[in-house]
C-alpha cells in the first residue's frame, strides 16, 4: 500500500532508480555527513550499500519523485538470502531468531537534511513501518540505533538510561559480540552500564538521545544488552526490539491523551478499538486495514485529512531488486 499526504508519499520502492536513490541518500547522511568509511566504487557511484542490501527491501518517503527518507528491511526469507540479518555482525541474537515469530529487521534509517524539521517526513516512515508490519503479520522488529562517532561515553547518560530502564526481557535479549569488534577497539567499550544507576539523570539521557532512539521509546521498544563499536561505520549501536503486540498499551496511552505529549487532547475511539488492535497487529484478518487506516490517521495526526491510500502496485525481483 502507498499513502500519500499532498505532494509525500510513503511506499516500498518499485524500480532499480527508486532503489539507487535510497542508497544515494545513505551516503549523503552516513558518509559525507556522520564519517562512514566508503569504497572506492562507492564514492564514484556516490551510493551507500553493502551485501544485505541485494533482498532487503526499501521503505522510502517521496517528495515530489525524490527520496527524501528512508528505512532498509530485511525479513526472515531476505536473511535467509543473505546467510543472516545485519544486526548478527554486531550482536548475538539467537533467541530472537528461536522466537517462532515472524521477524523483521529495520535499518538504516535516515531523512534528507533539508527535511529534518518537516515532522511528516519521520511520522510518514513510522506510518509505512507499521503498514508493513500489519501486512507481513511481524511479530517482531529489531535492528540497532547509533549515535555518530566511536566513544560511547559521549553518550554515557542516554546510553546507561536505556540500561537501567528498557532492556529487552531476558527470554529475548540480543547481547553485543565483542569479537565482531574491529582491532583495535577495546572491548571494555561495550560496557552498557557506563554510569552507576544513582548518577543517570533522565533529563540529560533524553537530551543525548538521538530522535530516532525517542521514537523508539515512544512505541514501547527496549534494547539489548551492550554497545557495539562500529568503527568503519563511524558509529556506536545499541541493539532496538519491539514486540508488535505492545503497540497496544503504546496507542491506548496516545489515543487517550494520557501521555505528557498528548496531554489536553481528546481523542474518539469506537468500543473494543484498542482490543481489535492488539489483535489484527499479530493475526490481521480481512478488514483489518479499515482500523490500520484510524492508526495511521492518528500518527499523521493533523495532516490526516490530505491523506490517501493506495493499493501497492505488483512488483517482481527483477524490477526491483535481486540482480543488482
Amino acid at each position: 500500500m502507498a499513502i500519500k499526504v499532498r505532494d509525500f508519499e510513503v511506499r516500498l520502492t518499485r524500480t532499480k532508480d527508486e532503489r539507487r536513490q535510497v542508497r544515494q541518500l545513505r551516503y549523503t547522511v552516513f558518509v559525507e555527513e556522520e564519517g562512514a568509511s566508503a569504497t572506492e566504487e562507492q564514492k564514484q557511484l556516490r551510493e551507500e550499500y553493502d551485501s544485505y542490501d541485494r533482498f532487503a527491501d526499501y521503505l522510502a518517503v517521496f517528495h515530489e519523485g525524490r527520496v527524501v527518507g528512508t528505512y532498509r528491511i530485511i525479513n526472515r526469507d531476505a536473511a535467509d538470502k543473505m546467510g543472516g540479518f545485519y544486526t548478527e555482525s554486531e550482536f548475538n541474537i539467537s533467541k530472537i531468531k528461536n522466537s517462532g515469530a515472524n521477524i523483521a529487521e529495520m535499518s538504516r534509517a535516515c531523512v534528507a537534511p533539508e527535511y529534518r524539521e518537516n515532522a511528516l517526513v519521520m511520522r510518514l516512515l513510522w506510518v509505512g513501518l507499521g503498514e508493513y508490519i500489519v501486512r507481513n503479520k511481524i511479530g517482531i522488529v529489531f535492528g540497532v540505533a547509533s549515535w555518530p562517532g566511536t566513544n560511547p561515553a559521549m553518550s554515557a547518560q542516554a546510553i546507561s538510561y536505556l540500561y537501567y530502564n528498557h532492556l529487552s526481557p531476558l527470554r529475548l535479549r540480543a547481547t553485543v559480540d565483542p569479537t565482531k569488534l574491529v582491532d583495535g577497539v577495546n572491548p571494555k567499550l561495550t560496557r552498557m552500564n557506563i554510569l552507576p544507576q544513582v548518577f543517570v539523570d533522565p533529563a540529560e539521557a533524553k537530551r543525548q538521545m538521538t530522535p530516532l532512539v525517542k521514537g523508539y521509546l515512544r512505541i514501547n521498544a527496549t534494547f539489548g544488552r551492550g554497545v557495539f563499536i562500529d568503527k568503519p561505520f563511524n558509529s556506536y549501536d545499541v541493539f532496538v526490539m519491539l514486540q508488535t503486540k505492545n503497540m497496544d498499551s503504546v496507542y491506548r496511552k496516545r489515543f487517550f491523551g494520557t501521555d505528557e505529549s498528548f496531554e489536553g487532547e481528546d481523542f474518539e475511539l469506537p468500543t473494543g478499538f484498542m482490543q481489535t488492535l492488539g489483535k489484527i497487529i499479530t493475526s490481521p484478518a480481512k478488514g483489518a486495514m479499515r482500523v490500520v487506516r484510524s492508526v495511521f490517521s492518528f500518527l499523521l495526526r493533523e495532516d490526516a485529512a490530505d491523506a490517501e491510500f493506495i493499493q501497492d502496485t505488483e512488483r517482481t525481483e527483477d524490477e526491483d531488486k535481486g540482480d543488482e
